[in-house]
């Protein structure tokens, strides 16, 4: 039990590295380990939020959903980051306006949102970590508002295909409807657009997949 115990407290060091040694206890005691498997729904919308998640294994997508059950793509979550959204609700115990899903098998720590307010005063590293958080994702949301306020679709799409391809490594397993679910759009306007890609030598397409080449 100890060893697992050890373990378990390396892998959150490694992750997450520079918190203080009492916090990783804390996090051990405190947190929630909870597992999904590729395609579970981690949050829907609306629901009320009373914890955080780190991720220690797999890749999440955060998305939206509009009413017509239409959805755009938000950002991921890695091994070693936090929902900013989920700490955002959790200080409000709001409900989520956004769904996650997990993409891969999926391992991450569930913080209650006692812990969270209390770490906040009592470890300068928290404090540190969760404005981190807040601030890369504002950036990342910045980025996506830029993408989608002043670029055509094929621009769009590029920036899409490359932060996949980022994400994934040049072969991503994606179909042309399911980036036209992230992008808001269309399967037709998507197949034409990375037609025009591969005839310009920019990607292979495959069967439900694509191959990045630049």
């Amino acid at each position: 039990m100890k060893h697992t115990a050890a373990k378990e407290e390396k892998t959150l060091q490694q992750l997450f590295p520079g918190l203080e040694e009492g916090l990783y206890e804390e996090l051990l005691e405190h947190g929630d380990f909870k597992t999904y498997k590729a395609g579970d729904t981690i949050l829907r919308k609306g629901q009320m939020i009373r914890s955080t998640m780190l991720v220690l294994e797999g890749i999440v997508k955060l998305y939206q959903e509009d009413e017509d059950g239409g959805e755009f793509f938000v950002y991921h979550l890695e091994p070693g980051q936090a929902c900013a959204l989920s700490m955002v609700c959790t200080f409000g115990q709001e409900k989520s306006e956004a769904m996650a899903k997990a993409l891969t098998d999926v391992t991450v720590m569930s913080i209650p949102l006692q812990y969270m307010e209390k770490w906040l005063g009592q470890y300068k590293s928290w404090h540190s970590f969760v404005i981190r958080t807040y601030r890369s994702r504002y950036e990342e949301l910045m980025r996506t508002v830029n993408e989608i306020a002043f670029k055509n679709m094929d621009e769009r799409l590029e920036f899409y295909l490359r932060k996949q391809v980022k994400q994934f490594g040049r072969h991503v397993k994606l179909t042309h409807q399911e980036i036209a679910n992230d992008l808001n759009s269309s399967r037709e306007v998507i197949s034409r657009l990375m037609k025009k890609m591969e005839k310009n030598g920019w990607l292979i397409i495959h069967r439900n997949s694509f191959e990045w080449l630049r």
